[in-house]
C-alpha cells in the first residue's frame, strides 16, 4: 500500500514542479499566477487541462506547444521529474507511511515543500535575473516564522532560538529598509542574507553548515571558471556582483537535502 501512498506524494511533488516553471517565469514579469490561465509564451494560445499534466503532457506531446510546434525547453520535465523524487524523499525520511500518516504527521512535510517553493523560485529568479526577487523573500519569511510559531506551539520547542532569528530579521529588514535604499545602494547582500536565514530556520546546524560550505565552493569554481574562460575570450568581464549568489546558496541548500535524504535512503 506505501506504493500507492507514495505515488500521490510524487504526483503532488510534480504539480509543485511545474507551478515551480510558471512562477519563474511570470513572478519577474509582474505577471498573475493564479487567476490567468496557462498560456504558451511563443503563440499565447490558452492550454487545456491535456497540455498541463505535469511530465505526460511534455511526454506525449513530444516536448513541443501542442498548437504552434514550438519545442518545450526540457528544463519542464526535468524540474516536475526532481519535484516529484524530492517530495517522496523527504516523506520517507520523516517516517510517512500508510501505517504512520495522519494529518499533524504530514504538517513537516507540508511545511518543507511551502519552504522548497521558496528556495527553488529564488534561486531560478537570481540565476536568470542576477536579482532576488522581495515578493518571494517575503513569502519565505512569513513562511519561516509560521513554521517558527509551530514548533514553538506544537512541537514545544525552545523559544530563544527563534526569538534570535526573529531579532536578525528585524535588524536586516531595517537596514534594508531604512540605510541602504535612502543611499539608494543595492540590497541584493541584505537579502542573500536573509535568504540564508530562511534556510537556518528551516535547516539544523549540519545541514546549514554544509550548505554554506558548498556554497563558497561553487562561487569560487564559478570564479575560476570565468577567470579561465576570460583568457580564451577577453571580451567576458569578471563582476562579482554579477555571480548568481543566490541561485548556488539555494543549489547549495538543495543537494545537501538531497545527499542527506540518500543517506537516509540507504542507512
Amino acid at each position: 500500500m506505501n506504493i500507492f501512498l507514495y505515488a500521490i506524494i510524487f504526483i503532488c511533488g510534480t504539480m509543485f514542479g511545474s507551478f515551480y516553471t510558471l512562477a519563474v517565469y511570470r513572478i519577474p514579469k509582474n505577471i498573475d499566477i493564479v487567476k490567468k490561465h496557462s498560456y504558451c509564451p511563443n503563440c499565447n494560445h490558452k492550454l487545456g487541462i491535456l497540455d498541463l499534466i505535469p511530465i505526460l503532457s511534455y511526454i506525449f506531446l513530444g516536448g513541443k506547444c501542442r498548437y504552434c510546434k514550438q519545442k518545450i525547453r526540457p528544463r519542464y520535465l526535468i524540474l516536475e521529474t526532481l519535484s516529484g523524487c524530492a517530495f517522496v524523499l523527504l516523506a520517507y525520511t520523516l517516517n510517512i507511511n500508510v501505517y504512520t500518516v495522519t494529518f499533524v504527521k504530514a504538517i513537516p512535510l507540508m511545511f518543507m515543500a511551502l519552504y522548497f517553493t521558496a528556495v527553488v523560485l529564488i534561486a531560478a529568479i537570481d540565476k536568470e535575473y542576477r536579482s532576488i526577487n522581495k515578493k518571494v523573500l517575503a513569502y519565505g519569511i512569513c513562511i519561516s516564522l509560521l513554521y517558527m510559531i509551530y514548533l514553538y506551539v506544537i512541537e514545544s520547542n525552545s523559544i530563544y532560538r527563534y526569538a534570535i532569528y526573529l531579532a536578525i530579521y528585524i535588524i536586516l529588514l531595517s537596514i534594508s529598509t531604512f540605510i541602504l535604499r535612502r543611499f539608494a545602494k543595492d540590497d541584493y547582500y541584505i537579502d542573500l542574507l536573509l535568504y540564508y536565514t530562511i534556510m537556518l530556520m528551516f535547516m539544523d546546524g549540519i545541514i546549514s553548515i554544509f550548505t554554506l560550505s558548498l556554497f563558497i565552493v561553487e562561487v569560487l569554481l564559478h570564479i575560476i571558471i570565468r577567470k579561465i574562460t576570460k583568457n580564451k575570450n577577453g571580451n567576458i568581464p569578471i563582476k562579482f556582483e554579477k555571480i548568481p549568489l543566490g541561485f548556488y546558496l539555494g543549489a547549495s541548500n538543495i543537494l545537501v537535502i538531497f545527499m542527506m535524504c540518500m543517506a537516509n535512503l540507504f542507512r
